[in-house]
């Protein structure tokens, strides 16, 4: 039976955040996690500060099932099924010990499978004490007055054939990334309520939402519901586009899993991440996919311990499914904040108006007809129509130029190489030089205040609503008709 728990498919981080949970429900606000290369006698310690068990508390944790899911359960409870502990260092270690201490007292149990596989008919042994030789590597809770420790060795599913040291640094730092996304509202603020080390250094908070960024372009109001296994809160949010991020930001904010896997649903439950992206199974007609339009859409939802079979959490809590019954109102908050999403990914976080001002002036417009979608140049943008006014006698050649434009965008060309590069092309003036902006704010502006006859407060005011100087307010402020830039432009 043991052997077949074996497969249930949690990866390292993923079984190190359940062992986490464990403290948790203990009430520690430090765990100490310990990676120690040794080739095949690696091993894994997990050592919190909670208030430890006694001698038949530990036995209880030990064994398989202890705890039935239809318990009720403390609501700050992290566990449902009793088996976390046990499957979590299955899947990874042939010898898990478990030591402990509560008001002093110790007490110390130990799995071994292969003892188990070497004397099949001689029933569920659970060993007291460590595997022989092992005993100082537990020596670190003696000192403590309460507090656990969890201790994986015989890592045969980690330390395989070829397995390097270097394998075993990547494998912490995979870690230390799950652990920061999956604990990050118990990590964060002057005051957390935990905190991890990772071989002895602290394991950063990584929050999906970048929460108080000051170029994040929308988040939604909390959105409540209720339901017969408790309350349900969403926050929907729009994370910046790339160009308005530096490139560390960039990089931070693309997650464990990177920004097109890490789109969608962040399901927590006691602020413990759950889910961390993915659309739940949602859609119209057919299921969602993760697509780099929609990358830079997350949403937070909340919801308590006594739901778990109602959102079907699985025992690796990886997967989840909202009942029936919220569908319909998480499809329309999600709804929204994909079109909100694809629109600043398409649009660079613009163009947007800002409050109070006109509509913004954009240089294409889509038109969308029973056969599809056609994109065109608009007219009506001041820098065409002011060639088009000045153009009177070849006005024709200039509209078939432009014509031309429209019929040979490469559409499917930019389809294809922003699928490939995952990334928009450059546009909006990436790269050039203030000055170069300048020199083509100040050709429109001096036309608008010459030829048109604009007031310069007036110019200015256009030239902030015209796409893409909506992007340069500080270059526009700056115009004058005294500039001698701007008479020799």
């Amino acid at each position: 039976m043991i052997e077949a728990l074996r497969g249930l498919g949690y990866s390292v981080e993923a079984a190190l955040a359940d062992i986490v949970d464990n403290s948790i429900s203990a009430e520690a606000t430090e765990v100490r996690i310990e990676f120690s290369w040794e080739g095949t006698a690696s091993r894994v310690a997990i050592l919190d500060n909670g208030f430890g068990m006694t001698d038949g508390e530990l036995e209880r944790a030990m064994q398989l099932g202890a705890k039935s899911p239809l318990e009720v359960r403390d609501p700050l409870d992290l566990g449902r099924f009793g088996m976390g502990l046990k499957t979590a260092s299955f899947s990874h270690c042939r010898s898990l010990t478990v030591a402990t201490v509560k008001d002093g007292d110790t007490a110390c149990l130990r799995w071994d499978l292969d003892a188990l596989a070497a004397n099949p008919s001689g029933g569920w042994m659970l060993f007291e004490g460590t595997q022989p030789g092992s005993e100082p590597f537990i020596s670190p809770l003696v000192a403590q007055r309460s507090g656990t420790m969890v201790l994986w060795e015989m890592l045969d599913r980690i330390v395989t054939a070829g397995y390097t040291s270097a394998d075993f640094s990547d494998l912490i730092d995979r870690v230390s990334a799950h652990l920061a996304m999956v604990f990050h509202r118990l990590l964060e603020g002057q005051r957390p309520h935990l905190r991890i080390l990772l071989n002895g250094q602290p394991v950063l908070p990584w929050d999906p939402f970048m929460v108080g960024h000051p170029a994040k372009p929308w988040a939604s109001p909390i959105a409540k519901t209720t339901t017969s296994a408790g309350p349900v809160e969403v926050e929907c949010h729009v994370l910046p586009h790339k160009d308005r991020l530096s490139q560390r930001e960039f990089d931070s904010g693309a997650g464990p899993n990177g920004w097109t896997a890490q789109q969608g649903f962040y399901v927590y439950r006691n602020k413990r991440l759950l889910v961390a992206g993915g659309w739940l199974g949602l859609g119209q007609g057919r299921r969602w996919n993760r697509e780099e339009s929609h990358r830079l859409a997350r949403i937070r939802l909340d919801i308590t311990n006594a739901a778990d079979a109602e959102w079907k959490i699985d025992i690796r809590k990886a997967t989840a499914r909202p009942p029936v019954s919220l569908r319909p109102w998480l499809m329309r908050l999600a709804e929204d904040t994909r079109e909100r999403a694809r629109r600043v990914f398409a649009y660079r976080g613009a163009p947007v108006s800002r409050p109070g001002t006109a509509p913004l002036e954009q240089a294409w417009r889509v038109e969308r007809t029973k056969s599809g979608m056609r994109y065109q140049i608009d007219e009506r943008h001041p820098a065409i129509s002011a060639v088009l006014d000045l153009s009177v006698e070849h006005r024709p050649l200039v509209q078939a130029m432009l014509r031309v434009i429209e019929e040979t965008v490469p559409v499917q060309r930019i389809w294809l190489d922003t699928a490939e590069s995952k990334e928009t092309p450059q546009t909006l003036f990436t790269g050039e030089p203030s000055a170069a902006v300048m020199g083509f704010l100040n050709t429109f502006f001096k036309d608008m205040v010459g030829r048109r006859g604009m007031s310069i407060e007036a110019a200015k005011r256009q030239l902030l609503v015209t796409e893409p100087f909506q992007n340069f307010p500080e270059l526009i402020a700056s115009l004058s008709i005294a500039d001698p830039a701007s008479t020799n432009a």
